[in-house]
């Protein structure tokens, strides 16, 4: 498994100062994505609705409304 490419705006090109420890989206080699977040499994565990679960092996992370709206445009339709 390897990063294919960046999905969306380098952390830079959203407002990053350092440009290095910002939320990122990855798309890899056998067409998973791969997300840099914030770690919140702990506060937002119990907020998951009914019909979703986590495994252990899982955590839930948070990244910015920049990030994700930025990326839309290079995530593919299929």
């Amino acid at each position: 498994m390897k990063i294919v490419r960046r999905v969306g705006a380098t952390p830079r090109e959203r407002g990053s100062v350092t440009g290095q420890s910002c939320p990122d989206i990855f798309e890899l080699s056998d067409g998973r994505f791969a997300v840099i977040g914030t770690e919140a499994t702990a506060e937002l565990d119990s907020e998951l609705p009914p019909d979703a679960a986590r495994a252990d092996y899982e955590r839930i992370v948070v990244i910015t409304r920049e990030t994700l709206v930025r990326a839309k445009a290079d995530i593919p339709d299929a």
